[in-house]
């Protein structure tokens, strides 16, 4: 596993490439570019590529049970039909944090969205972690979990669905919590540390090992479940932002990267940075989990905060 050696299979530049989510239903790969305000698909099978304009900067899209995808844009929770193009406003997330938007996002095993906010100057610690669940009635119930992030990435869960992962990237931390059955959030304790870059977007494969995008690091570090460091996958971009496992038999890694913050002469010597790269590997990934559909009327929105 320590040759893995990541090709680039789009060179788009994105400015900030983020969030790749495999569709099963499609055999589709889709990211977001924040910056761009852009969404992407790419059908590994046959080459094809589509993009759409999103009508705020997305943080993360994730596939719902009927086709379309749940995104997290600047203002809330949308719901994005590749079919059309069309975004609809489903929730409005934090309007008391203007400066903050919504960052990466993850639907777990149950169904349930995990996804986190951050300060947008990565300055103030105002950003948040929740969960969302579709309420019997079509609703959606969005629970505030844990609070005080200046940049929040990578919800993931464990195989046995007992420990979410989420990186506390300013800190360079990576936190792991128990989840009990009802869904909440207890037991915040350090899983790891890193020292050179930024743990952004965490994935967690079928064996339980720790797949992490480092932003400035040039690398996916990768932990085993006891938080024991294994060989990075030294990738040809500086900013390396997450992965997703996919392809039939989920042993194909997507990559994102993002050309953001980087100076001309750093592009000079990485020019394919901000590029969707791919390789393989032995053990494949956990399948990505669909949010339940809507139902047949809109849908509305309440906000709770565990005491």
């Amino acid at each position: 596993m320590d040759t893995m050696t990541p090709q680039c299979a789009w060179d788009l530049k994105a400015q900030l490439g983020e969030g790749p989510v495999w569709a099963e239903a499609e055999q589709a790969l889709y990211f977001v570019d924040i910056v761009g305000s852009a969404i992407h698909r790419h059908v590994p099978a046959t080459g094809a590529q589509a993009s759409w304009k999103a009508p705020h900067r997305p943080g993360f899209l994730v596939p719902v049970a009927d086709g379309t995808f749940m995104c997290g844009l600047q203002d809330g929770l949308h719901v994005f039909d590749p079919r059309t193009g069309h975004f609809s406003a489903q929730a409005v997330v934090e309007p008391e944090q203007p400066g903050n938007r919504i960052n990466d996002g993850y639907v777990d095993p149950r169904g349930r969205l995990w996804f986190g906010t951050m300060d947008d100057g990565e300055t103030s610690p105002s950003g948040a972690l929740y969960s969302v669940t579709r309420q019997a009635d079509g609703s959606l119930r969005i629970v505030r979990q844990d609070e005080g992030y200046v940049v929040t990435n990578g919800p993931a869960l464990s195989p046995d669905g007992r420990t979410l992962y989420h990186n506390d990237s300013q800190q360079q931390s990576i936190y792991a919590f128990d989840l009990s059955d009802d869904g909440m959030l207890s037991n915040r304790r350090v899983f790891a540390r890193l020292t050179d870059g930024y743990p952004d977007g965490v994935v967690v494969d079928s064996a339980g090992c720790l797949w992490v995008g480092v932003w400035g690091g040039g690398r996916i570090a990768r932990f085993l479940p006891d938080g024991q460091g294994l060989p990075p996958v030294i990738v040809p971009a500086r900013n390396v932002t997450k992965i997703a496992f996919g392809g039939a038999d989920y042993r194909t890694v997507f990559v994102t990267t993002a050309r953001k913050g980087l100076s001309d002469d750093v592009l000079a010597t990485q020019p394919q940075t901000g590029g969707l790269f791919t390789f393989r590997v032995d053990v494949p990934g956990q399948p990505q989990a669909t949010f339940p559909a809507s139902g047949l009327r809109e849908l509305g929105r309440e906000l709770h905060t565990p005491a």
